[in-house]
């Protein structure tokens, strides 16, 4: 048994090596920031529940964070013409340390403080994502795209299963050790590894000479039909993130228990899906992705109906469980299929790969804006336990109207050629 998992492992690890270098140094450098995730994600906003008790700052905090990404979209968009995008790819990452020290040392939780901190952080998250997604386009092609995003969301998952247990079980211990003081003092450490993590990815993204773009103009207005499809299906996804982001901190600080527990769930729902979406993205073909992405949006609306249903601790491990186990099949069918119609349109309409990325930020952007703001709008002027729990049915079903307009995409993003499948079909034609 052992000589079979040694055996097994050396086989995939072989695998990883034969992808190209390019392509290696950006996975290894986004598996390390993928420990810095959970902390943002989870423990950011149990902090200002925590020293607040307010659910609507929590809120504010994310609202500003997504106003912050497009405009640092925008604002990277011009700055790759002067500045390489490892530089400006880095900065992202040591930006998000940078914003959890300034909500670290906020004297008073309120809501400017709170919205500042989310400002910074949502400037964090545009330079890493906006470079992110132009590095992974231009070092991944469709055949192996479903093998970087299945390492990738595999890793990013099992951080959501390890990290969560670990800073879980130190804020709650401590208390008992007098060197720390108090919890206060705890979050000060966890922000000081953050920030010594974003220092090594930094390094890593160094380690290779990456491309920026060839043309300089990335903003229009108008574009293919193919791409509106794509700019609604992201309005649909962002809709859901408005949700994600706040919703089961809050749900399990106050129905289940403290942060502990916050850590537990979500590392014993991760195990399973880390496994399952490694040799998804190792076995599948661009052909099974409306599969993956139907299957994980139809675990989502299972799990807010139960929520819905118990709206207890029970119902909210449940709705934990299955937003764990959704949000990387979402996102391993997700980015492939938005890569594909940027290869696409890209070649046909000539025009720089990141001016769609940019765009692609504001449907995002849209739907975040919706979704958030009708979180905020129920929470202060309906009532909190509404918002928590019928709200997330709602999203939920709306978020099933994505698998047909996914269906259509992939379909007729099959019918046009891409720039390397016109190259090699001259090729073949011109030996």
């Amino acid at each position: 048994m052992k000589i079979f998992l040694v055996h097994s492992v050396k086989k995939e690890y072989d695998f990883f090596l034969s992808m190209p270098r390019d392509m290696r140094v950006l996975l290894i450098t986004n598996i390390i920031y993928a420990l810095v995730i959970p902390v943002i994600d989870i423990f950011v906003g149990a902090y200002i529940m925590r020293s607040s008790g307010e659910p609507g700052l929590v809120a504010i905090y994310q609202l500003a964070a997504y106003t912050g990404i497009p405009i640092t979209f925008l604002i990277n968009g011009f700055l790759l013409n002067k500045i390489k995008i490892a530089h400006l790819y880095s900065f992202g990452m040591l930006l998000s340390g940078i914003s959890m020290v300034f909500m670290m040392t906020l004297g008073e939780i309120n809501a400017l403080g709170v919205g500042f901190a989310g400002l910074i952080m949502g400037s964090s998250f545009g330079f890493f994502w906006a470079n992110r997604d132009f590095l992974a386009l231009n070092t991944t092609n469709d055949s192996n795209r479903n093998y970087y995003y299945g390492l990738e969301t595999f890793f990013y998952t099992l951080t959501f299963i390890i990290v969560p247990v670990i800073i879980g079980w130190f804020l709650i211990s401590s208390g008992n050790w007098d060197w720390i003081g108090n919890i206060g003092n705890a979050y000060k450490i966890v922000t000081l590894v953050v920030f010594m993590l974003t220092i090594i990815s930094s390094i890593i993204i160094h380690q290779e000479k990456f491309r920026n773009p060839i043309q300089k103009r990335f903003i229009y207005f108008k574009f293919d039909k193919l791409w509106s499809k794509m700019l609604f299906l992201s309005s649909l996804k962002g809709l859901a993130q408005g949700y994600l982001v706040t919703a089961p901190a809050i749900l399990i600080m106050q129905l289940v228990g403290d942060e502990s527990s916050l850590g537990t769930i979500q590392s014993l729902s991760g195990i399973l899906s880390a496994i399952v979406l490694y040799f998804l993205g190792r076995l599948s073909k661009p052909k099974h992705r409306i599969y993956i992405f139907s299957a994980g949006l139809v675990i989502f609306f299972i799990g807010t109906i139960i929520n819905g249903i118990l709206f207890s601790a029970t119902g909210v491990i449940a709705f934990v469980i299955c937003k764990v186990m959704f949000m990387p099949l979402h996102d391993i069918a997700y980015f492939p299929i938005q890569m594909k119609v940027i290869d696409v349109l890209s070649f046909k309409e000539n025009r720089n790969q990141f001016a769609y990325i940019f765009n692609h930020e504001f449907g995002l952007y849209i739907g975040r804006f919706l979704g958030l703001g009708l979180f905020i709008v129920l929470i202060y002027y309906v009532s909190e336990s509404f918002a928590l729990k019928y709200s997330l049915i709602i999203i939920a079903a709306v978020q099933l109207i994505s698998i047909p307009v996914a269906k259509s995409l992939i379909r007729k993003s099959n019918t046009y050629p891409t720039k390397s499948e016109t190259l090699l079909d001259n090729e073949s034609k011109n030996p």
